[in-house]
């Protein structure tokens, strides 16, 4: 029995550590990160997110743009999220969002269209962020389109690329942008502008017009009244304040 008793000491101990083992070589598994397909004939629009970045200001030109793929006869979206990290990122509101790329260190795809969404620190310490310049400068020099919705503004103005353009962001802060960038041009009562290949808005709810605008150029009326409907919104371009200057064809 005393003997019985050292083997079945012995096994429990064998048992404990290979559940240790186990548990070890679970911590030191590595979870492979998956990327979004990025399918072929396509314009790939990346969104730049942060912390801070302000629901709305992503969500609304999102949708629209997503919302290509539905329609035939069109060279549809692919949509996708860049940031400076791996991690979620967490919105003003609270949302947390997974990165699709991290614009640091992974293999981006040809960026055709840059949307800069409005963030909590685009007025202040995004604007002295390196990095993040950097890197909008970088996409700027191959894409045919760079947007911008609210204070998203004032990190293309950082970037240097409205420099010789017209432009707006959130009402109440063009004051603001107009004190910071003396040099540019900034616009008050319109909702966006256009001009050469930069989009900047107003913001807010109303990125919904600019995604919509920008839908309406490449695609035409119908294709953006049809993106429109699938939202519910009533969308005449006509009837939201505008400025439309040195559109490329």
């Amino acid at each position: 029995m005393k003997y019985l008793g050292y083997i079945f000491a012995l096994l429990l101990l064998i048992s404990c550590n290979s559940t240790t083992k186990k548990k070890e070589v679970k911590k030191e598994m590595v979870v492979k990160k998956v990327f979004p397909e990025i399918k072929p004939n396509r314009y790939n629009v990346a969104f730049l997110i942060m912390d801070g970045t302000f629901n709305t200001e992503l969500t609304a030109p999102f949708d629209i743009f997503q919302h290509t793929i539905f329609r035939k006869g069109i060279k549809p979206m692919n949509v996708f999220t860049v940031a400076n990290t791996d991690k979620p990122i967490t919105t003003f509101e609270g949302m947390r969002i997974l990165p699709d790329f991290n614009y640091l260190k992974d293999s981006l795809p040809k960026i055709d269209i840059l949307v800069v969404p409005s963030a909590e620190h685009h007025l202040d310490s995004d604007l002295e962020n390196k990095e993040l310049i950097d890197f909008v400068k970088r996409v700027d020099k191959e894409a045919q389109f760079v947007t911008s919705h609210c204070d998203g503004a004032f990190v293309l103005a950082k970037a240097g690329i409205l420099n010789g353009k017209v432009s707006t962001t959130f009402p109440s802060d063009i004051d603001k942008m107009r004190t910071m960038f003396p040099d540019l041009d900034i616009r008050k009562d319109v909702l966006f502008v256009h001009d050469g290949k930069y989009i900047t808005s107003a913001g807010g709810a109303k990125s919904f017009e600019a995604a919509l605008y920008l839908c309406e150029y490449l695609y035409g009326p119908e294709i953006a009244k049809s993106l429109a409907g699938g939202l519910v919104i009533d969308w005449d371009v006509e009837k939201v304040p505008h400025i439309i200057l040195n559109a490329s064809s």
